[in-house]
C-alpha cells in the first residue's frame, strides 16, 4: 500500500497519479495488486484499490478498484469507479460507474448510474438525489367529543361516514 502527497514539490500534470476527467481528485493513498488490507480506510481525497480490501471504506471524495482489486466491505462515497469485484453495499452519493470488468454483489444507492456493457451486478438499486423530507408536526387540538345513540363518546369530529354509522344499529 503507498501513500503519497503528490501536492508537495511536484507540478501539475506529472506522474500517473494526476486526476482524470469526471471529478476525481489526486491519488493519495494506493493498495497495489498482492497487497491485502483489512479494517476502516478512511480519506479526504483519492484512493485506488488494485489489491484486496475488506472492511469499511468511507471517502469525502473517489474511490477507485481497479481490474484486479477486490473489496469485500461497506462503501461510502462521493464518487465509486469500479472495474474489478466489490461484495458489499455502496452508497455513491454523486456517481457510480461500474466498468466492463466489474462484478458487483451488495445493494447499490446512487445519484446518478454508468453501467458499461459487460458488466455484472446483483443486488437492488436505490437512484436519485436523497431530499430530505420535511415532517410538519400536526396541531394538538382539542377535538369535540361526540356522543353515539348506543352511549359511547368520540373524541372527534364526525364526518359524514362516521355519521351514517353512528345512526346504524351495533350488532
Amino acid at each position: 500500500m503507498g501513500f503519497n502527497n503528490l501536492r508537495k514539490g511536484r507540478e501539475p500534470g506529472r506522474g500517473a497519479a494526476q486526476a482524470s476527467a469526471g471529478g476525481v481528485g489526486m491519488l493519495t493513498a494506493f493498495i497495489d495488486q498482492g497487497s491485502e488490507f483489512s479494517g476502516k480506510l478512511s480519506f479526504k481525497d483519492t484512493v485506488r484499490i488494485d489489491g484486496c480490501f475488506e472492511g469499511e471504506i468511507v471517502s469525502e471524495n473517489t474511490l477507485i478498484v481497479g481490474e484486479t482489486g477486490r473489496v469485500q466491505a461497506s462503501i461510502e462515497s462521493e464518487i465509486v469507479i469500479i472495474s474489478g469485484e466489490v461484495r458489499g453495499d455502496i452508497h455513491a452519493r454523486r456517481q457510480l460507474t461500474l466498468h466492463k470488468t466489474a462484478r458487483v454483489y451488495g445493494n447499490v444507492r446512487t445519484a446518478s448510474l454508468s453501467v458499461e456493457e459487460g458488466s455484472y451486478y446483483c443486488g437492488h438499486i436505490k437512484m436519485g438525489e436523497e431530499k430530505p423530507t420535511a415532517v410538519k408536526p400536526e396541531k394538538l387540538e382539542a377535538k369535540p367529543k361526540v356522543e353515539r345513540p348506543d352511549g359511547h363518546v368520540a373524541a372527534d369530529k364526525p364526518d359524514a361516514k362516521r355519521a351514517k354509522l353512528q345512526e346504524a344499529p351495533l350488532r
